[in-house]
């Protein structure tokens, strides 16, 4: 069944860019994106996929949810002690991001800034398993709340489109809050389409 569903994906994108411009609205937009995301406590980068889904709440603002999932990015850890390096360890280290919140479009040409503030959850895990889709899904399925750590993100962008298609970039600051708040640069850039 997910198979299927990622195999359709192409053919509805195909046939909603057929769709006239005249037929396109804003009153949803479904997206997916490519993620950036620096980790400031282990100045680590990661990099992941993602998917965004906004309803039209009054006439410049959407609500949105979306999710990413960052590939892991391995790095190494030691432990010295008075200078004898006692344990050298590959970390596995993986992030799940969950947010919701309002966008203000500031504008309303084919190509406009806009602002966001969202709140939601960050999941960091360690996971040896190769990055595949089932890894993805399974790591949504066995979240607990006592694994998940608030966040809240300010961040801003532009966007354009040509009739139901477009592209957009976000930026912001994903601070996540675990014994104080920590300040993450996020980069998101995809398409979308529009409804």
């Amino acid at each position: 069944m997910k198979r299927g569903l990622l195999l359709l994906l192409p053919c509805i994108l195909c046939i909603v860019s057929l769709v006239p411009a005249s037929f396109a609205q804003d009153h949803v937009q479904a997206g997916v994106y490519a993620d950036y995301f620096h980790l400031s406590q282990t100045k680590t980068n990661f990099a992941g996929v993602g998917a965004r889904f906004g309803f039209q709440a009054y006439k410049s603002v959407m609500l949105e949810a979306e999710m990413s999932y960052d590939f892991n990015q391995v790095f190494t850890e030691s432990f010295s002690s008075g200078g004898t390096i006692v344990a050298v360890q590959r970390t596995n280290t993986r992030v799940l991001h969950g947010l919701f919140g309002p966008k203000v479009e500031l504008g309303h040409q084919s190509f406009h800034p806009f602002l966001t503030v969202k709140g939601g959850f960050n999941h960091f895990f360690l996971d040896n398993r190769p990055a595949t889709v089932g890894t993805a899904i399974s790591s949504i399925e066995s979240l607990r709340s006592n694994d998940l750590t608030g966040v809240l993100y300010p961040g801003g962008g532009l966007e354009g489109h040509v009739g139901p298609v477009g592209l957009r970039l976000d930026v912001g600051d994903e601070i996540y809050f675990a014994s104080g708040a920590h300040h993450n640069l996020r980069v998101a850039f995809g398409p979308y389409i529009r409804f």
